[in-house]
């Protein structure tokens, strides 16, 4: 029942929210929407008279109330072309405010240690939504205000029994809306949550795809997913069905007091309604009323409902506009003495009943340090990458970042095999987690890594980045030095150099182990271990850790590795 109150006491307060804070906006609102419900407020009216007019022989006077009802008609259209700037005004502004708070959300989380996959989904769909359905509810509630408004008036002016027989079915179909709303509510939540669901799901099984088919865990995960897309189809049935209590309080409402009017004529009558009073009245149902309570119950039903409960899970995982700004710029540090990355006895699989990846893993990571993982593919080797930045959780054990849990990127830096840019500038690109970099960083940064080629093609830091128009290389370059600004002070390559030839790939990794902090890099040529300090070896039953030059005499899976790279 709470959460059913909730619903649509936020969605009265965001309405109401919006017109308080933007009053220039909403007055020009308020005054463009009278001056479109003018045909409204006169037509039951002018149809009375213009009705008694002709039953009284007077078509003269009937055609000039025909006259003054085209004029309202022009009036209205003036009215209704200026309304939709005016909304803007209060739409767009809140629009960015959602945008502000769900970035907040997910970097108070994140600075927490705990990634927020699911504002993807907020801040990609649901923002859109809010914005869309805002706008939309914006449109509905007002018009239904002032159109209801408008005719209730005109009923008044025709004759005020008339208005008291069409008030209590109006009322009566409005409240049976209103608790339905409610419990649909309720429906639409589990809809929205069960999208966010989907959507960390899917972000976890992309991080580690190739060591989920490795370890034969396609079905675990596969059971998982479609467990979780059935939940939200049935959440989706059930807020379907609440359409059927839509028609029942149109019925009500719009419908039941044009029944009304019409049984009681020979009442109005004997109190003294003309027949024009009587036509005129079931005029101000038909074409006032009813298209008002149509909009209103079909949008509130549908637009409104995701309104309510989309905006109700932004502000629940939003963050306070001042939480952020309190909180230290840099990271608190774990301990002088605390290793750059700890791993205690971490055991990872993808589901209950799969094969773990990582078993039992203890590793300790030195600050400066620069390690490499190698191992065959579908080994585990982005799902240990993945674990030490935090993008997974262990199932048993801990993963430390300087003395931390996982997953604070003030502490980390994670580069993946497909690395992501944006559309907009090489600076931003570049800056992105070092947005103060001063510009003999930026230049440091780009010769250090190799991307002074690429840059100037792109023309220079100013030029524009469109990611399709970009070689998958190009693309990591340009993210290879995004992460050399970062102040981060632990960085996992997870083949990021991948897609660059030998030399590129020695040159970039070169760069990082010169740069200070702690270098992890998930090796995809021998020549990336060579070039490491400490090698280590995940052969899907044991780790092995060592040099590069002494490994192949203790491992030879490390042996047989060395060889097949060296031979390719």
């Amino acid at each position: 029942m709470n959460a059913r109150r909730d619903a649509a006491r936020l969605l009265y307060r965001t309405v109401a929210g919006a017109v308080r804070e933007r009053p220039r906006a909403a007055a020009a609102v308020v005054g463009w929407s009278l001056l479109e419900a003018v045909p409204t407020a006169l037509f039951g009216r002018a149809v009375a008279q213009a009705t008694d007019a002709f039953a009284a022989g007077r078509p003269a006077g009937a055609a000039l109330w025909l006259g003054a009802l085209a004029a309202a008609a022009l009036a209205g259209a003036a009215g209704s072309r200026r309304l939709y700037p005016a909304l803007a005004g209060l739409v767009e502004p809140f629009r960015d405010e959602l945008v502000r708070g769900v970035a907040r959300g997910a970097l108070h989380r994140s600075l927490r240690g705990t990634p927020d996959t699911g504002a993807v989904a907020r801040l990609t769909h649901q923002v859109e939504i809010v914005r869309d359905t805002f706008g939309g509810i914006l449109v509905v509630a007002r018009g239904f205000v002032f159109a209801a408004g408008a005719a209730l008036a005109g009923l008044l002016s025709l004759m005020p029994e008339v208005a008291l027989l069409v008030l209590p079915p109006l009322a009566g179909g409005l409240l049976l809306f209103g608790a339905a709303f409610g419990a649909a509510a309720v429906r639409q939540r589990a809809l929205v949550v069960g999208e966010e669901e989907i959507a960390a799901r899917t972000a976890a099984l992309a991080a580690g795809l190739r060591d989920v088919v490795a370890c034969g865990g396609e079905e675990r995960v596969r059971a998982d997913l479609a467990a979780a897309v059935d939940r939200q189809a049935a959440a989706g049935r059930a807020v379907a069905r609440f359409a059927a209590f839509r028609a029942v309080a149109l019925a009500v409402s719009g419908w039941l007091p044009l029944l009304v009017l019409l049984a009681a004529a020979p009442w109005l009558a004997a109190r003294g309604a003309t027949p024009g009073t009587v036509v005129g009245a079931v005029a101000y149902v038909l074409h006032g009323l009813q298209p008002a309570l149509r909009t209103l119950v079909q949008g509130m039903g549908a637009s409104g409902l995701r309104l309510a409960v989309t905006l109700g899970r932004l502000r629940e995982t939003s963050a306070p506009a001042g939480e952020l700004a309190e909180r230290p710029a840099a990271a608190p540090d774990g301990g002088a003495d605390a290793p750059a990355v700890e791993l205690r006895g971490v055991t990872f699989a993808y589901g209950d009943r799969a094969r773990a990846v990582i078993s039992g893993l203890d590793l300790i990571v030195p600050r400066g340090d620069h390690l490499a993982v190698v191992g065959p593919s579908g080994i585990g080797k982005s799902t240990l990458a993945a674990l030490i930045a935090g993008v997974l959780a262990p199932d048993e054990g801990e993963v430390l970042v300087e003395g931390a849990p996982a997953g604070d990127p003030r502490r980390r830096v994670l580069i993946p095999q497909e690395a992501y840019v944006f559309s907009g500038s090489v600076h931003e690109n570049l800056t992105y987690y070092a947005p103060d970099a001063s510009d003999a960083d930026v230049d440091r940064a780009v010769d250090e890594v190799g991307a002074t080629r690429l840059v100037q093609g792109l023309g220079g830091y100013g030029g524009h980045v469109d990611p399709a128009a970009l070689t998958e290389g190009e693309r990591q370059l340009l993210a290879l030095c995004r992460a050399y600004l970062a102040p981060a002070p632990v960085v996992v390559l997870d083949e990021a150099a991948y897609r660059l030839d030998a030399a590129a790939e020695a040159r970039a990794e070169e760069a990082f182990a010169r740069r200070p902090g702690t270098l992890i890099v998930i090796a995809h040529r021998v020549a990336s271990a060579a070039r490491a300090r400490r090698v280590l070896v995940l052969d899907g039953t044991r780790a092995r850790l060592g040099r590069h030059a002494d490994l192949p005499a203790v491992s030879p899976l490390y042996r047989d590795l060395a060889g097949h790279w060296e031979a390719g």
